[in-house]
């Protein structure tokens, strides 16, 4: 039963990073528009190699 004595502690810390970098990520926009980059690779509008 000691081991719960550390194992608790850790994984409490462990969330809260978990945490904090999500808060980090929400607030940097990283999670603004994840629909247009999956619709952007299949479209042919914007062609990187245009016919000549």
């Amino acid at each position: 039963m000691q081991v719960l004595s550390y194992l608790i502690p850790i994984s409490i810390l462990l969330g809260g990073v978990g945490l904090l970098a999500f808060v980090y990520t929400v607030k940097s926009n990283q999670y603004d528009d994840p629909e247009g980059d999956a619709r952007r690779i299949l479209s042919d509008e914007w062609d990187d190699h245009p016919k000549p």
